[in-house]
């Protein structure tokens, strides 16, 4: 009976080649957005579960659950931004900064978080304005204001605002060098 070591060495060796060890698993991190958008998203699953069982299965739908499922949505949109700015892993094109030189790429990463903070904060004042003027307007199917409905967009941006802002910190306080901790760039 033939075992691996009567294989030939380059069997071996591209066999080796092609196992990948699983990368570790990093520790598990628990934030309040994380779990926010965790329960906003089952609970739109659950309210969305409902209309299709009321509407299929009792042929007689709930009228609340479509106009709740979409502000469920917009929570969820806006807080999720705020776990995906945590995260850094949002869709960006940021080939530019490493093929620039040192001082050049350092100057456009300033300059591109600049311009993020100043829009997260646009975002901000915007999202602020349109839930102090929707207060007088009324949801459809509940008598609540729609002020609570646009609250979660300004809750959201608040936490975008604060990651942002986070963020322009440590690069600050990294001299908007590259971030040893971040995915490198990968050019084939």
């Amino acid at each position: 009976m033939a075992t691996d070591d009567d294989k030939p060495q380059e069997e071996l060796s591209a066999a080796q080649a092609l196992h990948m060890e699983d990368e570790q698993d990093g520790p598990i991190e628990h934030h309040f957005d994380d779990w926010l958008s965790f329960l906003l998203f089952w609970g739109m699953a659950i309210v969305t579960f409902l209309q299709f069982f009321s509407r299929y299965v009792l042929n007689d739908s709930y009228a609340w659950t479509e106009e709740i499922d979409r502000y469920l949505l917009m929570w969820l949109t806006f807080i999720g931004a705020s776990v995906v700015f945590r995260r850094r892993s949002n869709i960006a094109v940021d080939i530019l900064p490493y093929m620039l030189p040192e001082k050049a790429g350092r100057v456009l990463r300033a300059l591109s978080d600049t311009i993020t903070l100043a829009f997260v904060a646009l975002l901000v004042v915007f999202s602020w304005t349109v839930m102090e003027k929707m207060k007088i307007q009324r949801m459809t199917v509940f008598d609540i204001s729609m002020q609570v409905v646009y609250a979660g967009i300004a809750i959201g941006c608040l936490m975008m605002l604060w990651r942002a802002v986070t963020s322009f910190i440590a690069s600050a306080r990294r001299g908007w060098r590259e971030d040893e901790n971040s995915t490198p760039l990968i050019i084939d």
